[in-house]
């Protein structure tokens, strides 16, 4: 029997891949009609199919956090990747060094360790490009002040094997811009020119332009979107193109129902403080909120609800935030226009080394 997506056990994430598609080829008109290279980050559906479909529409490559997912990456066709993330260490290096034998690689720095682990890849002889990171306000990783970008610039320059591509930041604010303006003039006075000044953030990715003078964009959640680019509005519900399917199955109270998803199914994210409540929205029923989850329950309060859910009913949530969604399933079923196409793998689902 032919199954259809009604009839799949839930909890299963389901993507519309009429909606990606879509969302895809907005954020690469507006990266095309400002002049920004698109490198999706791909951490949000890990599919090298969806990657794939990312650069047709005209991204310049792809964006990585972790080797494990430029791995599988390459692995799926992908030929020009970027890991936006500090590499430490000897195995790392290997890694790095067998990577860049087989694709275009580039990576980012922002300590003498992670570009010794660049030093050491690039001596088995292939190229790797380096950018420099710099904080812009998330206090994550990347330099603080300007001479730091600098030193590591120098380094970069003068090691065989390495090519100093530019800078990258993350999220892009007014702190952005006020870096790049010290910055830029001190690296040009010394031979250092910037051919990739790199940004990321899919909330303001529409302001990019307004916002500071990188050239490069990379976004990752836009492709799905989720309950928070909503609330930021950078999306609407209809944008979502991911969505948990999930179960009522007890209904102990009238305003409590349990659904069969949890933790171990939504992830534990919360929303920024000041907006709504609860661990995902609920299509259909959006007074719904689900208050409280533990491994394999959600539990939902639904006193404010005039109409309910009853055991057995099907619901459709919309999650807080879908990257870590994609990371807690094997496989992900995909629509277009109504119709279950099928599963696919999420292939680099827990490549988080």
């Amino acid at each position: 029997m032919a199954l259809d997506i009604a009839s799949l056990e839930t909890p299963v994430p389901v993507v519309d891949l009429g909606i990606a598609e879509a969302n895809m080829a907005r954020m690469q008109a507006y990266a095309d009609a400002h002049g920004l290279a698109l490198r999706p980050h791909i951490k949000t559906h890990k599919l090298p199919g969806l990657a794939r479909r990312q650069v047709e529409l005209g991204a310049r490559g792809i964006t990585c956090q972790k080797l494990g997912e430029a791995e599988v990456m390459a692995d799926g066709g992908l030929d020009d990747i970027f890991i936006s993330y500090p590499l430490i260490g000897e195995a790392k290096a290997e890694r790095l060094a067998a990577l860049a034998a087989r694709v275009k690689m580039r990576v980012a720095v922002d300590s003498p360790a992670a570009l010794a682990t660049a030093i050491r890849a690039a001596r088995h002889g292939h190229v790797i490009g380096v950018v420099v990171e710099f904080d812009s306000g998330a206090k994550r990783t990347g330099v603080t002040s300007v001479d730091a970008a600098l030193d590591l610039a120098r380094a970069i320059k003068a090691q065989p094997g390495l090519r100093f591509d530019g800078l990258m930041t993350y999220p892009t604010t007014a702190a952005t811009a006020a870096f790049l303006a010290e910055a830029l003039p001190r690296l040009r006075a010394e031979g250092l020119e910037p051919a990739v000044l790199s940004g990321g953030g899919s909330p303001q990715a529409a302001k990019t332009h307004e916002l500071a003078p990188v050239n490069e964009l990379r976004v990752g959640t836009y492709i799905y979107n989720d309950r928070m680019m909503v609330a930021a509005g950078a999306a609407t519900w209809e944008d979502c193109a991911l969505t948990l399917h999930v179960t009522v199955i007890s209904r102990p109270e009238p305003d409590r129902a349990i659904i069969d998803a949890g933790t171990k199914s939504f992830a534990a994210d919360i929303m920024p403080a000041g907006l709504q409540e609860g661990y995902g929205h609920i299509l259909g029923y959006p007074e719904a909120r689900i208050d409280r989850l533990s491994e394999e329950h959600g539990m939902v309060d639904l006193s404010a609800c005039a109409r309910r859910p009853e055991v057995g009913e099907r619901l459709r949530v919309v999650p807080n935030h879908v990257c870590p969604v994609s990371n807690l399933h094997d496989r992900v079923a995909v629509i277009r226009d109504g119709a279950f196409q099928g599963f696919v793998e999420v292939a680099a689902r827990g490549r988080t080394l």
